[in-house]
């Protein structure tokens, strides 16, 4: 406003008229903020970062927006993105999963439930969502049932199969009961009616190690997918 540029004006012990030129009055009625030096700026705990990573919904933009709400002279986003990608790095080397077309479909529920309303009595049921992913190609199915138990179970892969137009050569299942009997790392016990299942279209079934959630890291994003896109819609 016209009162601001009076109060500056004012500020700085100026009278008018002035030599000064256009440009050297807007420098002084407008000085640039003092720059902070990086080795005076805070720094973000990485370690929080990569653990509120793992959080359904959790994003690097969301986290960095958290920190230079909390220190305003803060590192700008792309300084952010890439520094926590070197810390990464250092800290989670793994090897890259490659996947070759029709290879692997990996398996598994969501976490979260979609409620279901009975038109005709009212009551709200929860139901199970399963989702498939096929390895090269990230494409996604996705279904609900009323259960995680093995009817349910058989018949979302018998869906899942004539929605894709076929089978890949392995299953990777999570430990779920109804695929897993027992886990074990290298020799786990498929539950029979699985593995019949799995006899009857041709396929191997591979399952997940337990606590290595890298092993079936598609169906991780999948699952992300449409708890996103589908799910919070549907809250």
């Amino acid at each position: 406003s016209a009162g601001n540029y009076l109060h500056r004006f004012n500020a700085c012990g100026l009278s008018w008229p002035t030599s000064l030129s256009d440009a050297e009055l807007e420098r002084l009625l407008f000085p640039p903020a003092p720059t902070v030096p990086s080795d005076q700026r805070p720094m973000p705990d990485w370690a929080r970062v990569h653990a509120e990573l793992r959080r359904p919904g959790v994003t690097l933009a969301l986290l960095w927006q958290e920190y230079r709400l909390a220190h305003p002279q803060g590192f700008q986003y792309s300084w952010f993105c890439e520094h926590y990608r070197l810390w990464a790095a250092k800290v989670d080397v793994v090897m890259r999963q490659e996947h070759r077309a029709g290879e692997k479909l990996f398996v598994d529920y969501a976490g979260q439930t979609a409620p279901i309303i009975d038109r005709s009595t009212g009551e709200i049921r929860q139901a199970q969502i399963f989702v498939a992913v096929l390895g090269a190609s990230s494409y996604t199915f996705a279904e609900a049932t009323w259960s995680q138990k093995l009817p349910d179970w058989l018949d979302s892969h018998v869906r899942c199969f004539a929605f894709f137009g076929g089978t890949t050569q392995i299953l990777v299942p999570d430990n779920l009961r109804s695929g897993v009997t027992k886990a074990h790392r290298y020799e786990p016990d498929i539950n029979p009616s699985y593995r019949d299942l799995a006899e009857h279209y041709g396929v191997a079934v591979l399952p997940a190690r337990s606590r290595k959630p890298k092993d079936k890291a598609k169906v991780e994003v999948g699952v992300q997918v449409v708890e996103r896109w589908i799910l919070a819609v549907l809250r």
